[in-house]
């Protein structure tokens, strides 16, 4: 092969791997009103995009909204699936542009990165599977340290409740600290220890909820 066409397909090589990495990674900026700091957190893989607001301290939940998007030139089309603040801006999709303030802030590769949906729950009768088809879901996204859980449904809107922060994981130990809660501003800061099995598409979660009680979840990978 001509030296000078190999050198070609190498570059666009590298811009297409660099390209996938950075379609895969969390940053975040920092924004301010009315005297408060307002720090938000993106998620953004292959194909969904997370935008989530909180303040840091004292810790308050602002908002949260995601769904798939597209991508051209500096330009994200976000449309949603959940949007937490729907009854007061009624924005259904929104177009981002990725700023030079967005920094990036993943760390390294850790065991269970990607989408999942609550599949199910394990009781004592045995497995108890949910629709993952239906439209009122439970996704959680954990990717290079953060994670993130939100529930809502794609059909009406309703918004159910999300929390996320950052997380550990390795020989079967999985842990949460949260950093910020839309149902209880107060767990913030709680740090959440679980057991996990990983099979297939599934990921088995075994430990005790943030107000304590036990849970035996199960989590089905999101294509």
């Amino acid at each position: 092969m001509n030296k000078s066409i190999y050198s070609t397909y190498l570059m666009l090589f590298l811009i297409l791997a660099s390209q996938i990495l950075l379609n895969a990674q969390v940053y975040e900026f920092t924004s301010q009103t009315d005297n408060t700091i307002l720090q938000h957190r993106i998620f953004k893989d292959s194909n969904y995009f997370i935008e989530t607001v909180f303040v840091v301290n004292p810790p308050q939940f602002k908002f949260t909204r995601g769904g798939f998007y597209t991508e051209s030139a500096n330009r994200i089309e976000v449309i949603f699936e959940f949007n937490s603040n729907i009854e007061s801006d009624g924005l259904k999709k929104q177009t981002y542009s990725q700023d030079t303030n967005w920094e990036m802030v993943s760390k390294e590769k850790l065991p269970l990165e990607g989408k999942w949906l609550m599949g199910g729950r394990v009781t004592d009768t045995g497995e108890q599977r949910r629709d993952l088809s239906r439209s009122r879901k439970t996704m959680k996204m954990l990717f290079k340290g953060y994670f993130q859980w939100t529930a809502f449904n794609t059909e009406t809107f309703a918004f159910f409740g999300s929390g996320g922060g950052r997380y550990l994981a390795g020989e079967e130990k999985y842990e949460e600290t949260i950093e910020y809660f839309s149902r209880d501003n107060s767990r913030v800061g709680q740090k959440l220890s679980f057991s996990y099995d990983q099979k297939g598409k599934d990921w088995y979660h075994n430990g005790l909820s943030s107000k304590g009680k036990p849970l035996h979840e199960i989590w089905t990978s999101r294509d």
